[in-house]
């Protein structure tokens, strides 16, 4: 599997890692984390099961790193209320037009979108779980419906 975050504030990140405090061992001969820049520095996108994607995308490099997750993964599941609707890292896409002009220099600099989007307006996304944190019991339940399904548990 795979975790990757965008632009969001990290929160079902930490949600996970608390997650991962309570069930890592459970979890460790179960789940091959291969993408997973919050814990390792080594890490391996290509023919993942399971892509787990937070945040929304308001640049170009998001753009095309989230593009090519989505070639690497089986599946892939939103994470959070950033990915599933953009909100409230897309804030500034209802910005009036005056404000708009006085970042706009800041956009420019740093190869930002003219709009911040969710998962799903770039990609096929397989699944959602949302929440500001995510819903830890929802991400629970598709996690372990995620296992079943690629047979790693019965």
């Amino acid at each position: 599997m795979g975790w990757f975050s965008f632009t969001c504030c990290e929160d079902s990140t930490m949600v996970f890692i608390e997650l991962l405090n309570e069930r890592y061992a459970r979890w460790k001969d179960l789940v091959d984390f291969r993408y997973f820049r919050t814990l390792k520095s080594k890490n391996d996108m290509t023919d993942l099961d399971i892509a787990f994607v937070e945040g929304a995308i308001s640049n170009t490099r998001e753009e095309n790193l989230v593009k090519k997750i989505r070639d690497n993964c089986k599946k892939l599941v939103a994470i959070g209320s950033c990915a599933c609707s953009g909100s409230p890292a897309n804030q500034r896409n209802y910005f009036d037009k005056s404000t708009k002009e006085e970042i706009q220099f800041i956009l420019d600099r740093f190869g930002h979108r003219d709009k911040v989007s969710a998962l799903s307006e770039i990609i096929k996304v397989d699944d959602t779980v949302n929440g500001c944190p995510m819903e830890e019991n929802v991400f629970l339940t598709k996690f372990d419906r995620y296992l079943r399904e690629f047979g790693v548990i019965a």
